[in-house]
């Protein structure tokens, strides 16, 4: 995977994470920029238009899922990868990031190693989903290049997460993908969330597209038949 030029703003509002942050993405090649509150944050974002995005969830002025939130409204931001850093434990917390577009969290303190690894993952994630076919049904056209979705030749506006959920029921129409095989494939083995999590963005999906194109198999999974 090639990095140069990968560009990563960093959200935090303790100078030693973000030391400690900026230095390791430096050393694995990465243009890095800081923030150290929320409106920060925002400003720098709009300016670079970086490729990832880390946030601290408890900052000042705006805090990570509020500034999240702010992006994910503006077309610019629909396909920016947003990881949150996080001390709180609940899983509530870390489902409000999820619905609001953010695309996986590391809980504090943080350890270096385990970050470099999501932010890695996320950058083959990509490269790989770009590499896959474009999908056309009916009226629903799904584009994993430019990671655009249209209905009846409009284009909808669905976060990183839900791109992906869509994409992958849609690649094998009929198929029934286990919940545990959809949190494996979109969010990755060692992020650890919720059951919870893929019935949200299963109704943001639908509420979207406005099809009933996605079916539930109780007490196994989801489908895709349109």
């Amino acid at each position: 995977m090639e990095v140069k030029g990968k560009k990563v703003l960093i959200a935090d509002d303790e100078p030693d994470i973000l030391e400690i942050i900026q230095y390791n993405l430096v050393k694995e090649g990465y243009e890095v920029i800081t923030a150290r509150d929320g409106d920060e944050a925002l400003t720098k974002a709009k300016l670079n238009q970086p490729d990832l995005i880390i946030l601290d969830i408890m900052m000042p002025k705006k805090n990570g899922v509020e500034v999240c939130g702010i992006l994910r409204m503006q077309p610019a931001f629909k396909d920016t990868l947003i990881i949150f850093l996080t001390a709180l434990n609940d899983e509530s917390s870390h489902i409000k990031g999820l619905e609001m577009g953010g695309d996986d969290y590391v809980s504090k303190p943080v350890s270096p190693k385990v970050l470099m690894s999501r932010v890695n993952a996320l950058f083959r994630r990509i490269h790989k989903d770009t590499n896959d076919g474009f999908l056309k049904f009916e009226n629903l056209e799904i584009d994993p290049v430019k990671y655009e979705v249209k209905v009846d030749g409009k284009s909808i506006i669905l976060a990183k997460k839900e791109f992906e959920l869509i994409h992958l029921l849609a690649s094998r129409p009929g198929r029934v993908f286990l919940r545990n095989e959809i949190l494996s494939q979109i969010w990755g083995n060692d992020v650890i969330v919720g059951d919870r999590t893929i019935d949200v963005h299963i109704r943001k999906v639908r509420q979207k597209l406005g099809l009933d194109c996605i079916r539930t198999v109780k007490g196994v999974g989801y489908k895709f038949d349109l």
